[in-house]
């Protein structure tokens, strides 16, 4: 299988602004200086303020977690319900900015729990994919559906599986997420797992009822995702992860679309100490693809394919 499969259409980052300051009372000093300058916008532009305008102040508030200003512009007639050119509401807004005081006060003023933006994207899957754990805790306690996916069939747990918080693939999973939902790319949370060298994630959602075998797009098995991880996951994350999947009794020798293995993916991967390990316990190196082409000649170097030699004459050895 080549290599663009396994870079794989990875999930769309949402848009996370960096800024470096935050609130009034009760924030963090460094915050103090942004609320200001929204309060200074306010107060320059009061007498021509008017219902667009202070919705526009809400969602500046929304995102530094100014909560007294928010406040204070509820007050003066912004709706929590208005929505910028992505369809968010401030909720989602405050969410995906982890700020949790925001959050709660706008959820304290009827703010929808279950909108979706224009992407069909909830405050909670934006939490998730932003890595917030505390406030997706506060917007489940306040009902968010945790299977809610987007446009895309993202769910907040292949969101947080892609991002590798166990916490919140914890939390997740005991609000009753649905553990093997696949989205439009055919691709399920344990998917993101298996191709970051996540062990820990890939464990859980197996231990929630995913099938190690199941298959996904292009029929490729999670051990095929594992064998070929991106190239930025460390070695012994990746083997990790290999050798979990084969003690949970993946298929060694199952094949793909184009008829290559785990091994040979390993092989076309350059991952030789993962192709060692599965030649060590039993792999199939004679198979060949729908080419014809065998896990030696399917091997990205010299040296691999001296390594799985070397491994497939030492596994023969040890069955005399």
């Amino acid at each position: 299988m080549n290599a663009a499969i396994f870079a794989g259409r990875w999930l769309s980052a949402l848009l996370l602004v960096a800024v470096c300051g935050i609130t009034l009372a009760g924030q963090s000093p460094g915050n103090q200086r942004i609320c200001d300058e929204i309060q200074q916008r306010y107060t320059v532009n009061q007498n021509q303020s008017n219902s667009r305008t202070l919705n526009f102040l809400l969602f500046d508030a929304a995102q530094r977690g100014c909560t007294d200003l928010i406040q204070r512009f509820i007050d003066l007639g912004a709706s929590v319900q208005a929505r910028d050119r992505a369809g968010n509401i401030p909720l989602q807004i405050a969410a995906r900015s982890g700020e949790r005081k925001a959050v709660e006060l706008l959820l304290a003023h009827g703010s929808d729990v279950h909108h979706t933006n224009l992407a069909g994207s909830t405050a909670l899957l934006q939490a998730a994919t932003a890595d917030r754990r505390r406030v997706a805790k506060d917007l489940l306690r306040a009902g968010a559906d945790p299977n809610v996916r987007n446009t895309q069939g993202i769910s907040p747990l292949a969101a947080a599986a892609y991002n590798g918080s166990d916490r919140m693939v914890d939390m997740l999973l005991e609000a009753s997420a649905v553990p093997d939902s696949v989205d439009r790319t055919g691709k399920a949370p344990i998917v993101y797992a298996a191709g970051k060298g996540y062990t820990g994630i890939v464990a859980k959602l197996l231990d929630a009822g995913v099938k190690v075998d199941a298959r996904y797009s292009h029929d490729l098995s999670v051990l095929m995702w594992a064998a070929g991880h991106s190239n930025d996951v460390p070695v012994g994350e990746g083997l990790s992860t290999v050798k979990l999947l084969v003690d949970r009794g993946a298929g060694l020798d199952l094949v793909d679309d184009r008829g290559r293995s785990a091994l040979m993916t390993a092989a076309l991967r350059d991952h030789g100490e993962i192709a060692a390990l599965l030649v060590e316990r039993g792999a199939d190196a004679t198979l060949a693809d729908r080419q014809g082409k065998t896990v030696l000649e399917l091997a990205g170097s010299e040296a691999l394919r001296r390594t799985l030699q070397a491994a497939i004459e030492k596994k023969a050895n040890s069955n005399q």
